[in-house]
């Protein structure tokens, strides 16, 4: 996979040093080089990149704005590039994939590009998974129905107000997880056990909560104490006692419980 990649810098010393630093990531193609904000939106659009290391301040149109100015299309994955560290909280408010000191670190920025091959084999997956509910559509109607009709009365919920993002605090440290990545939640006590494909990380509060704040179309429990991402299920696996296992992306298994079968015919006719 080739990620199609813009360099956002009122420098130009900046840009080429980033430039530089990118050459030995074979899969990264560099198919626009822009020095302020107007520029990076015209680019964004007609080049529709996949990544876009951005800086914050320029003059004019700084980091911020461009992303503002890019709501009306699909947006691309951005990395914002700065001097100042007092931009990282509205780094991660505007949902960058990360953030980078200047003068940007190999290391830091090896670790960064990791992130990103990770969003977009993800986004991938997602796209992978609306086909797999088209086909579900078309097949098994009565089971997309199912999922399409959450609430009584054949009501939708109100998509905007579930979370996109979820902080955690753990370890002295607040992570922003990108609920995207949430492959299952599972309960221990008055914990939450939040994991990733590469990482779990601990959050104090109850499931009952936290169900509130997911969206239902996508996150069912499976489980008495376990809640699994609908998305990332790939199989379906058949177990003893009307029992089965959901395999995920990752290859974790996750077994479903006689009392919560019902998620699974949403998955098989």
């Amino acid at each position: 996979m080739t990620i199609r990649t813009i360099l956002v810098d009122d420098e130009p010393l900046a840009i080429q040093g980033l430039e530089l630093r990118l050459q030995p990531h074979d899969d990264v193609e560099i198919v626009a080089k822009c020095q302020n904000g107007r520029e990076a939106i015209s680019a964004i659009k007609t080049h529709k990149p996949d990544l876009v290391f951005l800086d914050i301040q320029m003059p004019g149109f700084d980091g911020f704005s461009v992303v503002q100015g890019l709501m009306e299309v699909e947006p691309p994955l951005f990395v914002f590039v700065t001097a100042y560290s007092d931009h990282a909280l509205r780094a991660f408010e505007a949902q960058a994939v990360d953030y980078l000191m200047k003068p940007v670190e190999e290391a830091r920025l090896a670790d960064t590009l990791e992130r990103v091959r990770q969003r977009l084999s993800e986004k991938s997956s997602v796209g992978e998974a609306e086909k797999l509910k088209e086909a579900l559509a078309e097949h098994a109607p009565e089971a997309a129905a199912e999922i399409a009709d959450v609430g009584s009365g054949g009501e939708q919920p109100n998509i905007g107000r579930f979370e996109k993002l979820i902080n955690v605090k753990d370890r002295g440290q607040i992570f922003r997880v990108d609920v995207d990545t949430i492959e299952i939640v599972e309960a221990a006590g008055d914990y939450m056990c939040i994991k990733t494909a590469d990482n779990t990380l601990i959050l104090r509060e109850t499931m009952k909560d936290l169900e509130k704040r997911l969206d239902p179309r996508r996150f069912q429990r499976v489980h008495r104490s376990t809640i699994v991402n609908l998305d990332q299920v790939r199989q379906v696996k058949p177990h003893t006692n009307g029992e089965c296992f959901l395999v995920l992306d990752s290859g974790a298994q996750v077994k479903v419980s006689r009392s919560y079968r019902d998620v699974v015919a949403r998955f098989v006719h």
